[in-house]
């Protein structure tokens, strides 16, 4: 038995960018429920970054919402159009990866997932299964379906043309690639980053074509990361990943700016739509402090991916380490090899993982971000005791226990 139409409508337009076209999303969704078969409802995983954060977060957890209005979640792992690289939001071409590097990063993808979707109602799939069975003749004549002025009607497209930066024809071949994929598993909807939206409306043009009812596009924003200002990326440190331990999870989810309070809640958390409104209009109008919903916001998140008592846990450690200035319960033990050698601040950071290099350990110390036994380290050449087990700290939440 399927939600009625208003119940799905409601929960399915919760955070969601654009809808296109949303008039056929109902009819859909009507037709489900007359004839109790549940949509196929498609996502796409890239296998180039298969470290999930709470970026990535945002459309899977749509995807588990159809799945929880009982509708069936197909996740293609595209490990063919990984040797592609997809272009999308960039305004170069992504390197490509082999197949072997895409199905092994697919299933790191999946395991990190697992945290997010449902068992119970999805299917998982490779697009290498009907991808790499195209002759170079299935090529041509699915190229032939679409045409180069409307594939410079996509913004990266049309500003690295309009730069005169090189496109490669391989390029064009990715949109409709995923399009294919539509067309093979006959998807009734088709979830994505607002960057994704060309692609995604590529695949109901390409569907159309072969004969099929063209999918609904649903996209979904792009999370802003912690730093306020660019899009969540590893590469850019700005990220909260879903497999962070939970005080690691909790202590980012603190730092990021008040302006992103009201999003992260939309975006990443369950709290129902009703407390969603009243947490809009006590940031509008400042009925409340902004620190104390992000001890909420960071609470709600850190229960999504480990427990309630995790987030409380979490909680009770930041505040005796950031607020009472106490080092934690449990902190890393690092014994020392017993050879009677010394290290200099810097050293010791690169020798037990703190710092990559003696670079950046170098500027950890100038930076101010490392303290022993609670004293600020200034000077990166400081000579450590041999025979004095302390702590270090390192960054705001790193901490270990050093001793011979």
């Amino acid at each position: 038995m399927f939600p009625t139409l208003n119940e799905q409508l409601d929960h399915i337009k919760r955070g969601t960018a654009e809808i296109i076209p949303e008039e056929e999303l109902a009819q859909k969704i009507e037709k489900s429920i007359r004839g109790n078969i549940p949509l196929r409802v498609k996502l796409g995983c890239d296998p180039s970054r298969p470290d999930l954060h709470l970026g990535h977060s945002v459309v899977l957890r749509k995807l588990r919402q159809f799945q929880d209005l009982g509708h069936t979640a197909i996740l293609i792992v595209g490990d063919f159009t990984g040797m592609i690289g997809d272009p999308s939001g960039r305004n170069k071409a992504r390197p490509s990866m082999t197949l072997e590097e895409t199905r092994r990063n697919g299933e790191t993808y999946f395991k990190q997932a697992s945290k997010i979707l449902s068992q119970e109602n999805l299917q998982i799939v490779h697009n290498s299964d009907w991808l790499g069975k195209m002759t170079f003749e299935d090529v041509i004549k699915l190229a032939s379906r679409y045409t180069v002025a409307r594939m410079l009607e996509r913004d990266d497209f049309e500003k690295r043309f309009r730069a005169q930066e090189p496109i490669s024809v391989h390029e064009f071949l990715y949109p409709l690639a995923q399009a294919m994929d539509s067309v093979a598993i006959k998807a009734d909807i088709e979830l994505g980053g607002t960057d994704q939206k060309f692609n995604l409306l590529v695949g109901r043009d390409i569907q159309r074509e072969f004969g099929l009812e063209p999918q609904v596009t649903l996209t979904m924003p792009i999370l802003v990361g912690t730093d306020g200002v660019e899009k969540m990326s590893k590469s850019l440190g700005n990220y909260i990943a879903i497999t962070d331990p939970p005080e690691e999870m909790y202590g980012k989810t603190l730092s990021i700016p008040d302006k992103l309070i009201y999003d992260y809640f939309l975006l990443a958390t369950n709290v129902p739509e009703a407390e969603l409104s009243g947490i809009k209009k006590e940031l509008e109008y400042g009925e409340v402090n902004p620190r104390d919903l992000k001890r909420r916001l960071a609470r709600e998140i850190v229960s999504l991916y480990h427990s309630r008592e995790a987030a409380e846990q979490a909680e009770e450690n930041f505040d005796r380490v950031f607020i009472r200035k106490e080092v934690p319960d449990e902190i890393q033990e690092v014994v020392l090899p017993d050879d009677g050698g010394n290290y200099n601040v810097f050293q010791l950071l690169v020798k037990i993982g703190a710092a990559k290099s003696n670079g950046e350990a170098r500027r950890l110390v100038t930076q101010g971000g490392v303290m022993i036994d609670g004293t600020k380290v200034s000077d990166p050449n400081t000579a450590t005791d041999p025979d004095t087990s302390f702590v270090l700290k390192v960054g705001k939440r790193k901490f270990y226990k050093i001793r011979r």
